[in-house]
């Protein structure tokens, strides 16, 4: 793209997250505004200004690069190797275990200072 495309869709861009935190800032103060009106018709509201708002945020350079991310990062995670649950039980026993006995460490560690600074105090 050249410059000028460029810099017309950055001008875009500020429309847009303007319009998207306008629609969020407005979701809150009609919520706060509609307080005496059930929760559910609240609720169904707010889902729906953020959704427009997140379907325009979308829209934008920023958004896109986003969205790009989250698509990469979704193909990443599936090829993580999870642990089985022999692995993870094991591991989880390993370190409490560990914890259990640096605390008894720690445990004595300090009674004997402990015991050393009062003899030495009086």
């Amino acid at each position: 793209m050249n410059a000028k495309t460029e810099a017309k869709e950055s001008r875009f861009d500020l429309l847009k997250w303007l319009a998207a935190a306008l629609l969020v800032v407005a979701g809150v103060v009609g919520n706060q505004y509609f307080s005496a009106e059930p929760i559910l018709y609240r609720v169904v509201a707010l889902l729906v200004m953020a959704a427009v708002a997140a379907a325009i945020a979308l829209q934008t350079a920023k958004g896109q690069s986003f969205f790009s991310l989250v698509k990469e990062a979704r193909v990443e995670i599936r090829k993580v190797v999870w642990p089985t649950r022999q692995e993870t039980t094991q591991t989880t026993l390993i370190v409490v275990l560990v914890v259990i006995v640096m605390a008894l460490m720690l445990w004595g560690l300090d009674s004997l200072l402990g015991w050393l600074v009062s003899f030495i105090v009086s």
